[in-house]
């Protein structure tokens, strides 16, 4: 079986990570524009003030999406381009930028497919009303929403509303690496439950404003095998899906938490705060696809030891991540049985496949991989070439995944890679390179095509029967 005649070969990017511009015609500043310049908050102090400066060089980009024959990019907007202020006054500049990136996309054919929130929250909503700590933030999103809907949905047809709420609200609130930086776990429950009810109303709003279009949202997902066949590490297995998959997969695409976690979440933290009217609202939204962020799979283990959080690898050097758990549910070990990158991110093509089959039994929704990609320091010999040749080798064993899930009835509607340009990798600076295309940082930002553009370049003109 082959891949579908209208598969969305893709690639993506986010608005902080590669614009740059962060302050030009108007825009307002985000979370990240202040958080990123606080000492020690991220890997050599490197900030997105620049980034790819893809605001200004976007026709440059977009020319080079084309040669590659690109079938869709994924890209997310500034809500601080169209609200400086999180809401209010509409910066019209914010919405011609972005009205003119989708029509130089739809010049070459290429599908534009949009996020809306891809974590650079208006600093002004943090300081009104501390964000997605308030549920005041539901109808300014929806606002913000609406502006995007009426002025992009006659021409966008793919729409993801939230990039990983798991890992912005997860980061965020429970181990403090992302703004606001704390570590509360309460808050975090609460959080996450706000942008579900978000994400449940832009929906909504969306089926009345893009009755044509597509929409879901995107999870970072980490599908797991349990350490043995021990029943203490089987156990371990089902509570951590429970704690920090289904639980966020469940309110986006069924309406609901999983049972047993909810219990004990309200048990011991007292939270979510779930009001009259919430999990109608939930189960009211229909998504049509479920969006998935895949690059690696979790072994778990019983975790009597009691470990909790003990850091991220954030520098590259390989073996450097330490055990990380939940204590009394769960702790996350090393597979054996699988290479692993230099940020200890393991490397696991298959996963991806048992992982989709996984989404198509609980959700049986089409499902659209919103990114997968490999983060390395790519070498460049002397003559100035990057041969990425171990991200080549990571995206086609991760394509074979795909084409096999397809083979079992998953329904497969695009793949986008992560990236298509170098760009800054929040915690990890600009060291940690994932894309096609690479930024000469001591050259103007040159833009050089690596080794996996040609390639990619030969998988989408193969419809992926060239790997």
């Amino acid at each position: 079986m082959s891949f579908p005649k209208n598969f969305l070969w893709g690639s993506a990017t986010a608005a902080y990570q590669v614009e740059g511009a962060w302050d030009q015609d108007g825009k307002g500043p985000s979370i990240w524009d202040l958080y990123s310049k606080l000492p020690g908050t991220t890997f050599e102090g490197t900030n997105g003030d620049i980034a790819a400066d893809h605001y200004n060089r976007y026709k440059e980009d977009v020319k080079t999406m084309a040669e590659m024959g690109l079938k869709t990019y994924r890209f997310s907007i500034a809500w601080t381009r169209i609200f400086p202020q999180g809401a209010g006054k509409i910066n019209e500049k914010g919405v011609e930028f972005y009205s003119n990136l989708i029509d130089e996309l739809l010049k070459y054919n290429i599908e534009p497919m949009i996020t809306l929130y891809h974590w650079d929250l208006p600093q002004a909503l943090q300081d009104k009303y501390a964000g997605w700590e308030s549920r005041k933030i539901i109808d300014d999103f929806v606002e913000y929403a609406k502006v995007c809907f009426k002025n992009f949905g006659d021409r966008v047809k793919y729409w993801i509303v939230m990039n990983e709420p798991n890992v912005f609200i997860g980061l965020g609130y429970g181990i403090a690496l992302h703004p606001p930086g704390l570590k509360d776990r309460k808050k975090e429950l609460n959080a996450g439950h706000i942008t579900a009810l978000a994400n449940a109303k832009a929906i909504k709003l969306f089926r009345e404003l893009v009755p044509n279009g597509m929409i879901g949202s995107s999870i970072a997902y980490g599908p797991a095998y349990s350490a043995s066949e021990s029943i203490e590490d089987k156990l371990a297995l089902e509570r951590y899906y429970n704690y920090g998959v289904w639980w966020w997969f469940d309110p986006y695409f069924k309406g609901e938490y999983p049972e047993e976690m909810l219990k004990y979440n309200q048990e011991k933290y007292g939270a979510p705060e779930i009001l009259d009217g919430d999990m109608e609202l939930l189960k009211s939204a229909k998504s049509d696809f479920i969006g998935i962020n895949y690059y690696c799979t979790q072994m778990i283990a019983d975790n009597k030891e009691g470990i909790g959080y003990n850091g991220m690898n954030n520098t590259g050097e390989k073996n450097s991540q330490k055990e990380n758990g939940v204590p009394g549910l769960f702790k996350h070990v090393r597979n054996t049985k699988l290479e692993y990158t230099d940020w200890d991110w393991a490397i696991d093509p298959d996963g991806l496949r048992y992982g989709m089959l996984q989404l198509k039994e609980r959700y049986n929704l089409p499902i659209i991989i919103s990114e997968n990609g490999l983060g390395a320091v790519d070498p460049i010999d002397e003559e100035g070439n990057i041969q990425d040749t171990q991200r080549v080798d990571y995206l086609r064993e991760h394509i074979v995944a795909c084409k096999n899930a397809i083979e079992e009835g998953v329904d497969l509607l695009g793949y986008c890679t992560w990236s298509y340009i170098d760009l800054l990798s929040w915690l990890n600076g600009y060291k940690k390179q994932y894309g096609f295309v690479y930024v000469d940082r001591k050259n103007n930002l040159a833009r050089k095509k690596k080794l996996s553009y040609f390639w990619y370049k030969k998988v989408i003109a193969s419809n992926g029967e060239e790997l």
